[in-house]
């Protein structure tokens, strides 16, 4: 489906500036197969011929897609030994029962033997339209072509063939040294709608040639996606399908990580966090009608988890949303959502302020709401700021030592267009 025609920056419009890192051991490919109409991209497949230790993360929707149930129990059946995943598109392959399932497995022992890696070694995703069964002549047809295509440099297919809704692909890169070893990390992503934590319509796959314990791993990218994945919200759906799959195949050669301790853990789990954020605030910029980039900080609140639900509760307000899209800085709204926000609030010592841009870019804040009650604030300079494309809200509950971060959007008229006419 087109998206709704927005005049944005290129952020917000166009795939990173820079090319994804090839990553020493895996190979990439995207083809379009028929599942979306008009000669699209729609499967892609991410492999290594030496296997892998695997640690993913899962959409908590009480209706998982069956993609989802394949890989839960794969990933307790076999996580050190997986070759790759293979993704499509156009079709959510959930609520789909028993037929759905059968056609799970089997698109990853289609891939099996066409890699010829094995059994029970190759997870599988799928995204697109609930309650609709998989193509499988198509995919019969096309996993072949997409293994003879894969190839180093194939990351911007894959990315751009695991699009929905998307305005374009998303990768992120990252480099370390582990015990003077180079090291690599190269992930792709799609969501754009259905975001919100814990998890979203998102897909995600992040591959790394570091050597690293399963379990280690498993916990690693537990850490990163509480801080990246689980802190962006476009619409506060949770989908059938999201998943976030991390794969290493340990070719960079250094002593393995073995505990979630020590420099080398945390080298690589800032390394994996980067990446991490890059893709989920990329979704965010992504989203579907979204024109605002948003910043929610949340600072003095009795605990960590405190300042995420009055993040949480600002990023998924209708009103508040609404007041991003039109440029209003009705500060009202956000007060009013961190007040239902169900944590402990004084309003005599709460806080709020705004500035342009994001954290880093250093603008100046102006102060909205202090001592209960309006600043003095000019409003000419209050709307200038909400009129920005990128926004920071700051919101300081002078109580504690408690902060988190999310990323949000605004609620445009694209949205409502975009979702009211999917399927048709």
């Amino acid at each position: 489906m087109d998206r709704p025609s927005l005049d944005l920056p290129a952020a917000f419009t166009q795939p990173p500036a820079s090319p994804p890192l090839p990553v020493p051991g895996f190979d990439a490919a995207g083809v379009a197969c028929g599942i979306k109409p008009g000669g699209q991209l729609d499967l892609a497949l991410i492999a290594s011929p030496v296997p892998c230790v695997a640690a993913a993360v899962f959409t908590r929707n009480a209706f998982p897609a069956a993609p989802v149930l394949h890989d839960r129990a794969l990933l307790r059946f076999n996580a050190e030994r997986i070759h790759g995943v293979v993704v499509n598109s156009g079709c959510a392959n959930a609520c789909t029962g028993t037929q759905g399932r059968a056609n799970a497995r089997r698109m990853a022992e289609w891939t099996e033997q066409a890699l010829d890696a094995g059994e029970h070694t190759v997870f599988v995703m799928s995204t697109g339209v609930i309650g609709v069964q998989l193509p499988m002549e198509r995919l019969a047809t096309g996993i072949p072509q997409l293994v003879a295509r894969l190839r180093p440099d194939g990351w911007q297919e894959a990315a751009a063939a695991i699009m929905t809704t998307d305005r374009f692909p998303k990768w992120a890169s990252a480099t370390l040294e582990i015990h003077g070893h180079p090291v690599t990390l190269t992930g792709i992503a799609k969501g754009a709608g259905m975001i919100h934590p814990d998890m979203a319509t998102m897909l995600a796959v992040v591959v790394t040639d570091a050597a690293i314990a399963q379990p280690v791993l498993q916990q690693a990218l537990v850490q990163a996606c509480d801080h990246s994945f689980n802190r962006i919200s476009v619409d506060g759906d949770t989908s059938t399908n999201d998943t976030v799959l991390l794969l290493a195949n340990g070719l960079a050669g250094h002593p393995a990580i073995d505990q979630a301790q020590g420099p080398a853990y945390t080298a690589f789990l800032d390394a994996l966090t980067q990446v991490a954020q890059e893709l989920a605030k990329a979704i965010v910029r992504n989203g579907e009608g979204v024109t605002r980039f948003v910043t929610l900080q949340v600072e003095g609140a009795m605990d960590d988890h405190q300042a995420h639900q009055v993040a949480n509760a600002i990023a998924t307000s209708p009103l508040v949303k609404t007041a991003f899209y039109g440029g209003d800085p009705n500060w009202g709204r956000i007060v009013c959502a961190v007040g239902y926000a169900g944590v402990q609030v004084v309003p005599e010592r709460t806080r709020l302020t705004v500035r342009r841009g994001e954290p880093q870019d250093g603008q100046p804040e102006l102060e909205l709401f202090r001592d209960g009650t309006p600043t003095g604030y000019a409003e000419e300079e209050a709307a200038a700021i909400f009129a920005d494309h990128r926004i920071t809200v700051r919101v300081d509950l002078g109580l504690g030592t408690g902060r988190a971060t999310v990323w949000t959007g605004d609620l445009s008229h694209g949205y409502v267009t975009l979702n009211g006419e999917y399927r048709t």
